[in-house]
């Protein structure tokens, strides 16, 4: 197909398609679809080998959100059954990175419900970085609390932070359908807010909330002009009790076509698979691993997900490998990139959240050796990769069915029930 071999050189240079090419990528038929994911996958090999970063989520402060993202469990008037609990202390937050870290995640990512954190909160942030970095120095952190005010970023990349998620989730032309109380600038700010602060850019969208393949295609290039050095792919899941409970509107090839288009938009980039990824791609995320280099381990926010062994088996059985505490993630260009502009910015050198930083001996322009090893709120809402989906386990089935499956489902989704927060161990 003269598209795939087209896509395929332009990723291999890492140069950009254009949105025609990328809209054409999401309009490729059932009947094509391997040879997308075999194209996509050479893109990814050149720039990733077959490394998968894997990352935690710690859930540092639940639900009572005000905004009002029709996505999200935790917002303004959700009757979603979600746990609700405020912010937990450094220990107990150490203490659940600690679980992600000992399944293999080199980056933890810290989200907390709300518009967006105050002072004081970013005090707390501190502390709980500080914990968690006297455990194990070497781990990356995430941080996703809202929309940011002055100073703010700088605050926490002084605390350590390494990296700043905050999603732009769709395109500017619909994000006021999704949701009022904040705007698609207050997100862009925010990005830009984190990067000028020296942090690595952790942005990424929602793909299922009804919008159109120029919607995708918007999105994903304004993540690509914003520079953004991570890109989580969330595929909606539907839970009751939220405005788009009966948005089922994905099938597993739908989602493989989609990553595959962010790979081809975003060839040297991390591409992380996020939430939705076990109710959506089912038993076709190991196709998902040829496109993606970057998974989260266990739990979300408020929903459970595949159990953590069963992702190390996964990428184990796919013949790919977990990616180093001490490797750099992006590519030696896109590290000196990101490493010059936190140096600007007044930040430190070394690794960082986005991989800031390469392995030794990595040539110029390749991915870095493998090495084997043992990474939702209001305004941010959606940490790296979650946005707390979720709805009881009782739902009924009975959703719309989506095109290539025959109906949705829904008895997969979980809503979660362990991990920070709770009683019960996080599911590591």
């Amino acid at each position: 197909m003269d598209l795939l071999d087209t896509l395929t050189a332009k990723g291999l240079r890492g140069e950009t398609p254009t949105r025609e090419e990328a809209l054409a990528v999401l309009a490729t038929t059932d009947d094509e679809l391997l040879d997308v994911v075999a194209a996509a996958g050479r893109v990814r090999r050149r720039w990733f080998g077959r490394r998968v970063k894997l990352n935690y989520l710690v859930n540092l402060k639940s639900g009572l959100c005000p905004e009002d993202c029709s996505y999200c469990s935790q917002r303004l008037g959700s009757k979603a059954e979600i746990l609700k609990y405020t912010w937990l202390k450094p220990g107990q937050a150490a203490e659940a990175a600690k679980a992600g870290v000992s399944g293999g995640a080199k980056r933890v990512c810290l989200v907390a419900s709300g518009r967006g954190p105050t002072d004081r909160d970013i005090d707390r942030v501190t502390d709980t970085v500080a914990a968690i970095k006297e455990a194990d120095p070497a781990v990356e952190i995430c941080a996703c609390l809202g929309l940011l005010s002055d100073n703010q970023a700088e605050r926490l990349k002084a605390a350590g932070v390494d990296a700043y998620n905050h999603n732009l989730n769709t395109s500017e032309g619909t994000y006021g359908d999704i949701t009022t109380t904040h705007t698609y600038a207050d997100r862009v700010d925010t990005v830009q807010k984190a990067h000028g602060a020296g942090l690595s850019a952790c942005s990424g969208l929602i793909a299922g909330m009804g919008e159109s393949d120029e919607d995708l295609v918007d999105v994903v290039f304004a993540l690509r002009e914003l520079g953004s050095d991570s890109v989580p792919v969330n595929f909606l899941i539907p839970f009751e009790g939220t405005p788009l409970a009966k948005e089922w509107n994905l099938s597993p090839q739908r989602c493989l076509r989609i990553l595959a288009m962010v790979r081809f938009v975003n060839p040297d980039t991390e591409v992380r698979i996020a939430g939705g990824r076990e109710v959506h791609l089912r038993s076709m995320q190991p196709l998902g691993l040829h496109l993606a280099n970057s998974i989260f381990l266990g739990d979300y926010l408020t929903s459970e997900g595949q159990a953590g062994q069963a992702d190390l088996d996964m990428i184990r059985d796919g013949g790919f490998e977990i990616e180093g505490m001490g490797e750099g993630t992006l590519p030696r260009h896109r590290a000196d990139i990101a490493a010059d502009a936190a140096a600007g910015a007044g930040g430190g050198g070394g690794p960082c959240g986005g991989g800031h930083g390469q392995a030794a001996g990595a040539e110029a322009g390749t991915a870095a050796a493998p090495e084997a090893a043992g990474c939702g709120t209001g305004g941010g809402c959606g940490p790296c990769g979650g946005h707390g989906h979720g709805h009881a386990a009782e739902t009924e089935a009975g959703a719309e069915g989506t095109e290539g499956t025959d109906e949705a489902r829904t008895d997969l989704v979980r809503v979660r029930r362990r991990g920070a927060g709770t009683e019960l161990a996080p599911n590591a």
